[in-house]
């Protein structure tokens, strides 16, 4: 029976912290590794140990395995923790682990590498009985045998990457003459994330739900299923919202799609937790999409409905020790509910955003797993998902109510977020009722405006920023009158818009970190963080523009491109003297694992590059220009 007593997790932010949380109160030692962007994250704050693994981008770092083996050896660590994501489903990890007498805390190499491809996985499923989409998994690989494959399944279709997930490497494709660009697309995305190429081609299920059921298995030949958890609603593929129970189960459907579930754990002989996702449409028809044989990001929501710690299964799993339950003996009580916080900007594409959390202030009463801290800055080079909030009621209603005030309550300033869509989509007439699909926020959140400046937040702004001014100039202050030190009209710029705003008098106090106020009889308190010119409101950026000669906005493209957020340039499609058309594409940009391409604003010829394949670029610089 395998003993362990030091464990190094392989991996960073949210689950790193929440894997570290149970080890320790199992009285486990843990080890943190990190790059060179992480150093003062969260994670390895919380590590009895951690070890320096490289720089930021994640080939030298989190992906390196040489590294990795080696903060263990010089740790004592006798034990891997993958997470989700990274190394998690590398088979080649799992092995290296083994060999160097690591106890890796997870399924058999055998089983990684069998459900890691999703050509492979999909024979496997087939053979095994478990309904599947029709489509191709073959090995030719050429485009020409894409092509009539498609043809052959017909449109629309999905290209998905054997090797992906998360969203990478998978187009949706309607019509023929879009296949090509897109399978190059798929191809380059699953080449950067995963080193490998290949594809797969589905029939595309118009709007389905997506529906997975949780596996554990023992290495005594146990294998159960602790429910399922219903995660439609996605954006590009990455689940946003997950809840548990799915809202439109029965018990006929659980048993079905459990026993499904079963049959593809024991086509490998399933060892540790993994989850089996499965595409759920109207008629109540189920197909195999993929297994993941690893922790899921949205596990606590079955953890809040059976009331299991999951990790801590995959402990005493990875010990040797039986499954704690039978099928008979799992119970699922209440409803419980999470929302993925990303730092992105939905009205900009969902855009990946990077900067510092200035204030961080976790809602009281529910759950929230994270890796964050005052002072902390995202970067660009991983994953945009900063943290989970999580509730659980006794009906899904319930959840839904708690989560709706936790989210609004959540406090995190100097970054962009989803926050406010993560509010808009539970309040939807239709989440509310249940009814819902994985074209849900494409259906009814395909354009989402800037977020405007309410009229309480201008007045708030305009009262800190002349309250600032008047402290400074402290004989301006009386009865918040006129001066010339402190002037009574304010140009305040609110994402993007300005705002011309009378300083009048407005009963405020602000411990530095709160503004509290009165405004129409009515008293309120804020988040908020005052730097000079800059202030930061829930949602909001306030630029103080009042000293600045105004300008006047452009009204038509320069023909300059800027980067739009940190990254890496990975492709450069033109040269300088070539003539281009506004829409055409100039630029690939790498960030946070997925691929943005930048086109022509305007029609005219290259005037300058200032980037080459390779490059990392900070947000708003200039790539290149045209004339």
């Amino acid at each position: 029976m395998p003993t362990f007593s030091k464990i190094l997790i392989a991996n960073r932010g949210e689950i790193a912290c929440r894997i570290q949380r149970t080890a320790q109160a199992l009285g486990y030692r843990t080890v943190a590794i990190y790059s060179e962007a992480d150093a003062d994250a969260l994670h390895v704050q919380m590590a009895d140990e951690a070890v320096n693994i490289g720089p930021a981008p994640v080939q030298q770092s989190y992906l390196n395995i040489a590294a990795i083996l080696h903060a263990a050896k010089i740790t004592g660590a006798d034990a891997v923790h993958p997470g989700y994501g990274f190394l998690s489903e590398n088979p080649a990890f799992a092995r290296a682990c083994q060999q160097a007498g690591l106890t890796f805390i997870g399924p058999s190499v055998e089983a990684i590498e069998l459900m890691g491809s999703k050509r492979l996985s999909k024979l496997a499923m087939l053979d095994a009985g478990v309904p599947c989409i029709a489509g191709y998994q073959g090995s030719a690989q050429d485009d020409t045998t894409l092509q009539q494959e498609a043809d052959r399944i017909g449109y629309p279709l999905m290209i998905k990457a054997s090797a992906g997930g998360g969203g990478r490497g998978m187009r949706l494709v309607h019509h023929p003459k879009d296949l090509l660009a897109n399978l190059h697309t798929a191809r380059s995305e699953a080449h950067n994330a995963f080193g490998s190429e290949e594809l797969i081609l589905e029939h595309a299920l118009i709007n389905p739900r997506h529906v997975e059921v949780q596996l554990f298995g023992d290495s005594h030949g146990h294998l159960i299923y602790l429910g399922e958890r219903d995660c439609s609603i996605q954006r590009r593929h990455q689940k946003v919202i997950e809840e548990a129970p799915c809202p439109v189960m029965t018990p006929a459907l659980r048993q079905a799609m459990g026993e499904a579930a079963l049959k593809a754990g024991r086509a490998v002989n399933y060892v540790g937790a993994g989850t089996v996702e499965f595409l759920l449409d109207r008629k109540g028809q189920f197909y195999f999409l993929e297994m993941n044989t690893r922790l899921q990001v949205e596990h606590p929501v079955t953890e809040l409905i059976t009331g299991l710690d999951l990790v801590a299964w995959q402990l005493h799993i990875a010990a040797g020790q039986p499954l704690p339950l039978q099928q008979h003996d799992v119970t699922l009580t209440g409803h419980a509910m999470e929302v993925r916080l990303y730092a992105e900007d939905p009205a900009q594409g969902f855009l990946p955003q990077t900067g510092e959390v200035l204030r961080w202030e976790p809602a009281p009463g529910v759950r929230v797993d994270h890796g964050l801290h005052e002072g902390r800055r995202i970067s660009p080079f991983y994953d945009p998902m900063l943290g989970k909030i999580i509730a659980h009621g006794a009906t899904r209603e319930e959840a839904r109510r708690k989560l709706l005030r936790a989210v609004e309550d959540t406090v995190l300033l100097g970054v962009t977020t989803n926050q406010q869509l993560l509010a808009d989509l539970l309040k939807h007439p239709d989440f509310v009722a249940g009814d819902f699909s994985t074209g849900f926020i494409a259906e009814h959140f395909s354009e989402i405006p800037p977020r405007a400046a309410s009229n309480d937040q201008l007045a708030v702004a305009a009262a800190l920023f002349y309250q600032q001014s008047a402290n400074r100039h402290p004989h301006g202050l009386a009865g918040w009158s006129n001066s010339a030190s402190a002037p009574s009209t304010l140009r305040l710029e609110a994402n993007g818009e300005i705002h011309t705003l009378s300083a009048a008098p407005l009963h405020l106090t602000t411990d530095g970190r709160h503004a509290t106020f009165v405004l129409n009889g009515i008293r309120k308190r804020i988040a908020c963080h005052l730097d000079g010119t800059q202030l930061w409101l829930p949602g909001l950026h306030v630029t103080d523009r009042t000293q600045q000669a105004a300008h006047r906005q452009a009204d038509v493209s320069t023909g300059t491109v800027k980067a739009p957020m940190d990254g890496a340039i990975v492709d450069v499609r033109v040269s300088a003297g070539e003539s281009v058309t506004k829409g055409q594409l100039l630029l690939v940009l790498e960030a946070m694992k997925m691929e943005h391409p930048l086109v022509a604003g305007i029609d005219g010829v290259i005037k300058g590059i200032q980037v080459i394949a390779g490059d990392q670029v900070r947000n708003r610089q200039v790539l290149l220009e045209i004339e």
